[in-house]
């Protein structure tokens, strides 16, 4: 949960699973005080000690007029009226701004490229800081694993950076999500980057509805769709915002020129990715908690000696068109087969444990790397412990 109050009063108050912090800024004087979670100095008094009672953060802010702050889960910043900025806290990400990963007990002062540079705004992710200057530049730091900071990769960024796609613009406000990040511009415009935020609007002047299409794939509608009013957006089962208009608009539309010609060529790694779970071409199912996913025998065989195996004249799963999984869930094991058809893996940390599992039992030694990767960049405070025993337990030496 969060709050936020205009006036450059109270910004960012993040209440983060069991961790709870708020800094509150006097309204007469501008002075900082603070209380709660403290495992990571995160309450700036340079212990970390529970704070029960709100005290006041003195070091560097004693003859600060503070006008914001925000917190992140375990890291805090502070906007100080001539435009420099404080943070403190957790870094093992870089989110303090200080150039290195060493937590900071105390507000430091952020410097750097903003060094000589008036800051009129701040905000916090999870593990990430994005500042607004007074001339509508945007600069972020910290976790960047999800492109949170809007930098154009998903390297993590210890010192303040531009947002060199924002050139062209001057932003307002900025705000921050878990893992992604919302900018508002002085003509209107809303930006948005990081994870699952929308890559790809769509509306058309023929028809009162209007779709959008998140960086996971989901497409959502709303307006007037075949004569019903969704006044909120509506998640489909579309695989594209053309459908959208195609089967709910009246009459059915196109809401974008559509190429007639006809591109019939694809790669060998494009037709697997198109072929996989595809009924039409399938001669194998198999059933996980009551779902199927569609495969190919053939393709089985090719990628995986596990399968190579299994599907022998002699085997019975050789003769069979369903086979039943029980030992692995439906997603770790949708993950695995799609695996053997695109080489990559999206899953979050947690289920990747179960993916590692499976690439263990099965030997797949790349699978078994890509998870580690994962479950390493997914690591935090209130994870890590789960993760650590998935590690011991898989002799996953990377993690």
């Amino acid at each position: 949960m969060s709050c936020a109050k205009s006036g450059g009063k109270v910004q960012g108050c993040h209440f983060f699973l069991e961790l709870i912090l708020c800094v509150w800024p006097s309204y007469v004087d501008g002075v900082v005080y603070a209380w709660g979670h403290n495992g990571y100095s995160q309450l700036g008094n340079g212990t970390t000690n529970q704070g029960i009672a709100p005290i006041q953060v003195c070091t560097n802010l004693l003859i600060k007029q503070v006008v914001e702050v925000a917190c992140g889960s375990h890291h805090s910043m502070a906007l100080a009226a001539d435009g420099e900025v404080f943070a403190w806290g957790y870094n093992n990400c870089g989110q303090v701004g200080s150039g290195s990963t060493a937590n900071q007990p105390t507000p430091r002062k952020v410097t750097h490229c903003l060094h000589i540079k008036r800051v009129v705004g701040i905000a916090c992710g999870q593990t990430s800081s994005m500042a607004v200057l007074d001339t509508g530049e945007v600069y972020g730091w910290g976790y960047n694993g999800n492109g949170q900071l809007g930098l154009g990769n998903n390297v993590n960024q210890l010192t303040p950076l531009r947002v060199a796609a924002l050139h062209s613009v001057c932003v307002n406000q900025i705000v921050c999500g878990y893992a992604h990040t919302l900018a508002l511009t002085d003509e209107g415009l809303l930006y948005a980057w990081g994870a699952n935020t929308v890559v790809e609007i769509a509306a058309c002047h023929s028809a009162h509805t209007s779709a959008a299409k998140t960086q996971g794939g989901h497409v959502y509608m709303w307006g007037q769709c075949r004569g019903q009013s969704v006044v909120l957006p509506h998640l489909t089962h579309l695989s594209c915002t053309d459908d959208v208009f195609a089967c709910f608009a009246t009459p059915a539309v196109s809401w974008r020129l559509l190429s007639v010609e006809h591109e019939d060529f694809l790669t060998v790694a494009e037709s697997l990715k198109k072929e996989f779970d595809s009924p039409e071409t399938a001669d194998l199912k198999f059933r996980i908690d009551g779902k199927y996913i569609h495969v190919h025998k053939a393709v089985l065989k090719i990628r995986c000696e596990h399968f190579r195996s299994m599907f022998q004249s002699y085997w019975n799963e050789d003769m069979k068109e369903v086979i039943e999984i029980d030992q692995f869930s439906y997603p770790v094991y949708r993950a695995f087969l799609q695996f053997l058809y695109t080489d990559t893996v999206d899953l979050p940390p947690e289920d990747a444990i179960g993916l590692l599992d499976l690439a263990t039992s099965y030997c797949e030694n790349r699978l078994k790397k890509l998870c580690q990767h994962i479950i390493k960049q997914g690591i935090t405070v209130e994870n890590a412990f789960s993760l650590f025993s998935a590690a011991v337990r898989y002799d996953a030496e990377v993690m």
